[in-house]
């Protein structure tokens, strides 16, 4: 069996010294966050999904919560373009390494590659990220996620409070 310690993402926490815990779930576990959560005992807010969305001059990390989405038009103020959509799962692939369904946040990106995360998981205290291995999930504090994906903290979710 492969030794799951040692996937490019967890490697990448340990040399960063970030402190994070592994959770194992079975791989046969249908896709999707709220999936995750329910295994873990977890709500799906807590379990951060990770979109790719491209703009004409670039591509961006979006994270926000399982049971969340990001609204187009504070998406397109925090990238900067009215031109933007979610990346096919064939350009997803190319740009991070990964198939859609368990995309770390951190380790894969190039220098100036921006990343985002929406302001109302600032208020969890834990959070569940895509390890890039179906079947294990990395749990993060709030704080050590933007340290390690070097993230800004945005609204993407919240038209109120725009």
């Amino acid at each position: 069996m492969e030794n799951t310690l040692n996937t490019p993402a967890v490697t990448y926490l340990n040399q960063q010294g970030v402190v994070y815990e592994v959770g194992h779930f079975s791989p046969n576990t249908q896709k999707g966050a709220a999936n995750v959560a329910e295994v873990f005992g977890f709500r799906p807010r807590q379990m951060v999904k990770t979109l790719i969305f491209e703009s004409p001059q670039e591509a961006c990390l979006i994270m926000v919560g399982g049971d969340q989405n990001a609204i187009s038009g504070l998406l397109k103020k925090v990238i900067g373009s009215r031109n933007i959509s979610m990346c096919s799962p064939e350009k997803v692939k190319l740009i991070t390494g990964y198939e859609i369904g368990s995309i770390p946040p951190f380790h894969w990106q190039p220098n100036g590659f921006r990343s985002f995360i929406d302001k109302s998981l600032m208020e969890e205290k834990i959070l569940g990220v895509g390890s890039g291995l179906w079947g294990l999930e990395i749990f993060i504090t709030p704080e050590n996620l933007i340290f390690a994906s070097h993230a800004q903290v945005v609204n993407l979710t919240d038209k109120e409070n725009s």
